[in-house]
């Protein structure tokens, strides 16, 4: 009996080491692990931060009014679209050519295009109309290394293009140590954009006996210096495709001096023609694809250039009424 109980006895004690044993071991399984996996989340966690793109123009926000700045309700001027196109058949195109005009701003007719004043849908001269829409994604931008759109840009490229590349600064601390970077673009002077190139096509459609002049293009013109203040000549910064564009010119209306409340849309005076612009190149007797500057006769005369312009005008025009008879 007693040696039975003795034989019980030394078993409980093996077994309380042996379980001892296996709960240390299962402690500092507990200690390790966690630290183990927590270094190695933290390791893999680590990762350099992408690069900050800037993908913004440098055009400056104008705060909409907190009350209704005006005494009329203009929702209904905030809606309008324009009118469709009407339908043109190459059957019916007894006559195609295509011309490229040049806008300037400082002349009188064309004064609008400058217009300053801040309103609830932003600048409105004429740029910070183009820039607005491409800031809002509402158009496309194509490069200027041609006028067929083939190239899209992003904003970053415009951006470049307008101001110029980011210019990075160093930046100091209070004991004249540098503590880091800044990296920021050149303020663009919007009144600098005073010129603007279109490329239209003038159609006389023989169903309606009509002559149609269809917008297809529009550029803003920048004079470009070098940094050492050489001068390049002018560049076209960038195309937009102008049926893009119609919708948001329908709802921008147009500066008008004489009378504040008989204003037009920019998408109608474009289709009115109430606007002018020089001719500087056509698909007419050119079948070098040149531009009126670059014609043997007319390098380096302005003056010729212009009148070269006026006789293709009246070109089209004298087209058109010679196929009428009385």
């Amino acid at each position: 009996m007693n040696k039975f109980v003795k034989i019980i006895f030394l078993s409980a004690i093996i077994a309380g080491v042996s379980s001892d044993g296996y709960a240390q071991q299962r402690k500092s399984t507990k200690r390790t692990t966690p630290k183990t996996t927590t270094a190695k989340v933290e390791a893999e966690s680590v990762a350099p931060a992408p690069a900050v793109v800037s993908d913004s123009l440098p055009v400056k926000m104008v705060k909409p009014s907190l009350r209704r700045d005006g005494a009329v309700e203009e929702t209904a001027l905030k809606d309008r679209i324009p009118l469709p196109y009407e339908h043109l058949r190459a059957e019916d195109a007894l006559y195609r050519q295509k011309l490229w005009r040049e806008i300037d701003a400082r002349e009188k007719i064309n004064l609008p295009f400058r217009y300053a004043a801040n309103e609830d849908n932003g600048n409105q001269r004429f740029i910070s109309i183009l820039m607005k829409a491409i800031q809002d994604d509402k158009v496309t931008v194509f490069n200027a290394i041609d006028d067929r759109f083939t190239t899209p840009m992003t904003k970053a490229e415009v951006a470049a293009q307008v101001s110029g590349e980011e210019i990075t600064y160093p930046v100091y601390g209070p004991d004249g140590n540098v503590t880091g970077t800044r990296t920021e673009r050149n303020e663009v002077n919007l009144d600098s954009f005073y010129r603007f190139r279109i490329k239209e096509e003038v159609i006389f459609d023989k169903e309606s006996s009509r002559l149609f002049f269809r917008i297809l293009g529009i550029a803003p013109v920048k004079r470009v210096y070098t940094s050492l203040g050489v001068d390049v000549g002018d560049s076209e910064l960038f195309w937009v495709y102008y049926p893009d564009m119609r919708e948001t010119f329908a709802k921008y209306d147009v500066y008008n001096a004489k009378n504040y409340g008989g204003r037009m849309s920019w998408e109608e005076l474009f289709e009115s023609r109430m606007f002018n612009g020089r001719i500087y190149k056509t698909t007419m007797d050119n079948p070098y694809d040149l531009p009126i500057s670059a014609y043997k006769s007319y390098a380096d005369k302005p003056i010729l250039q212009l009148m070269e312009g006026e006789r293709i005008q009246e070109a089209i025009f004298n087209y058109e009424q010679d196929l009428w008879s009385y």
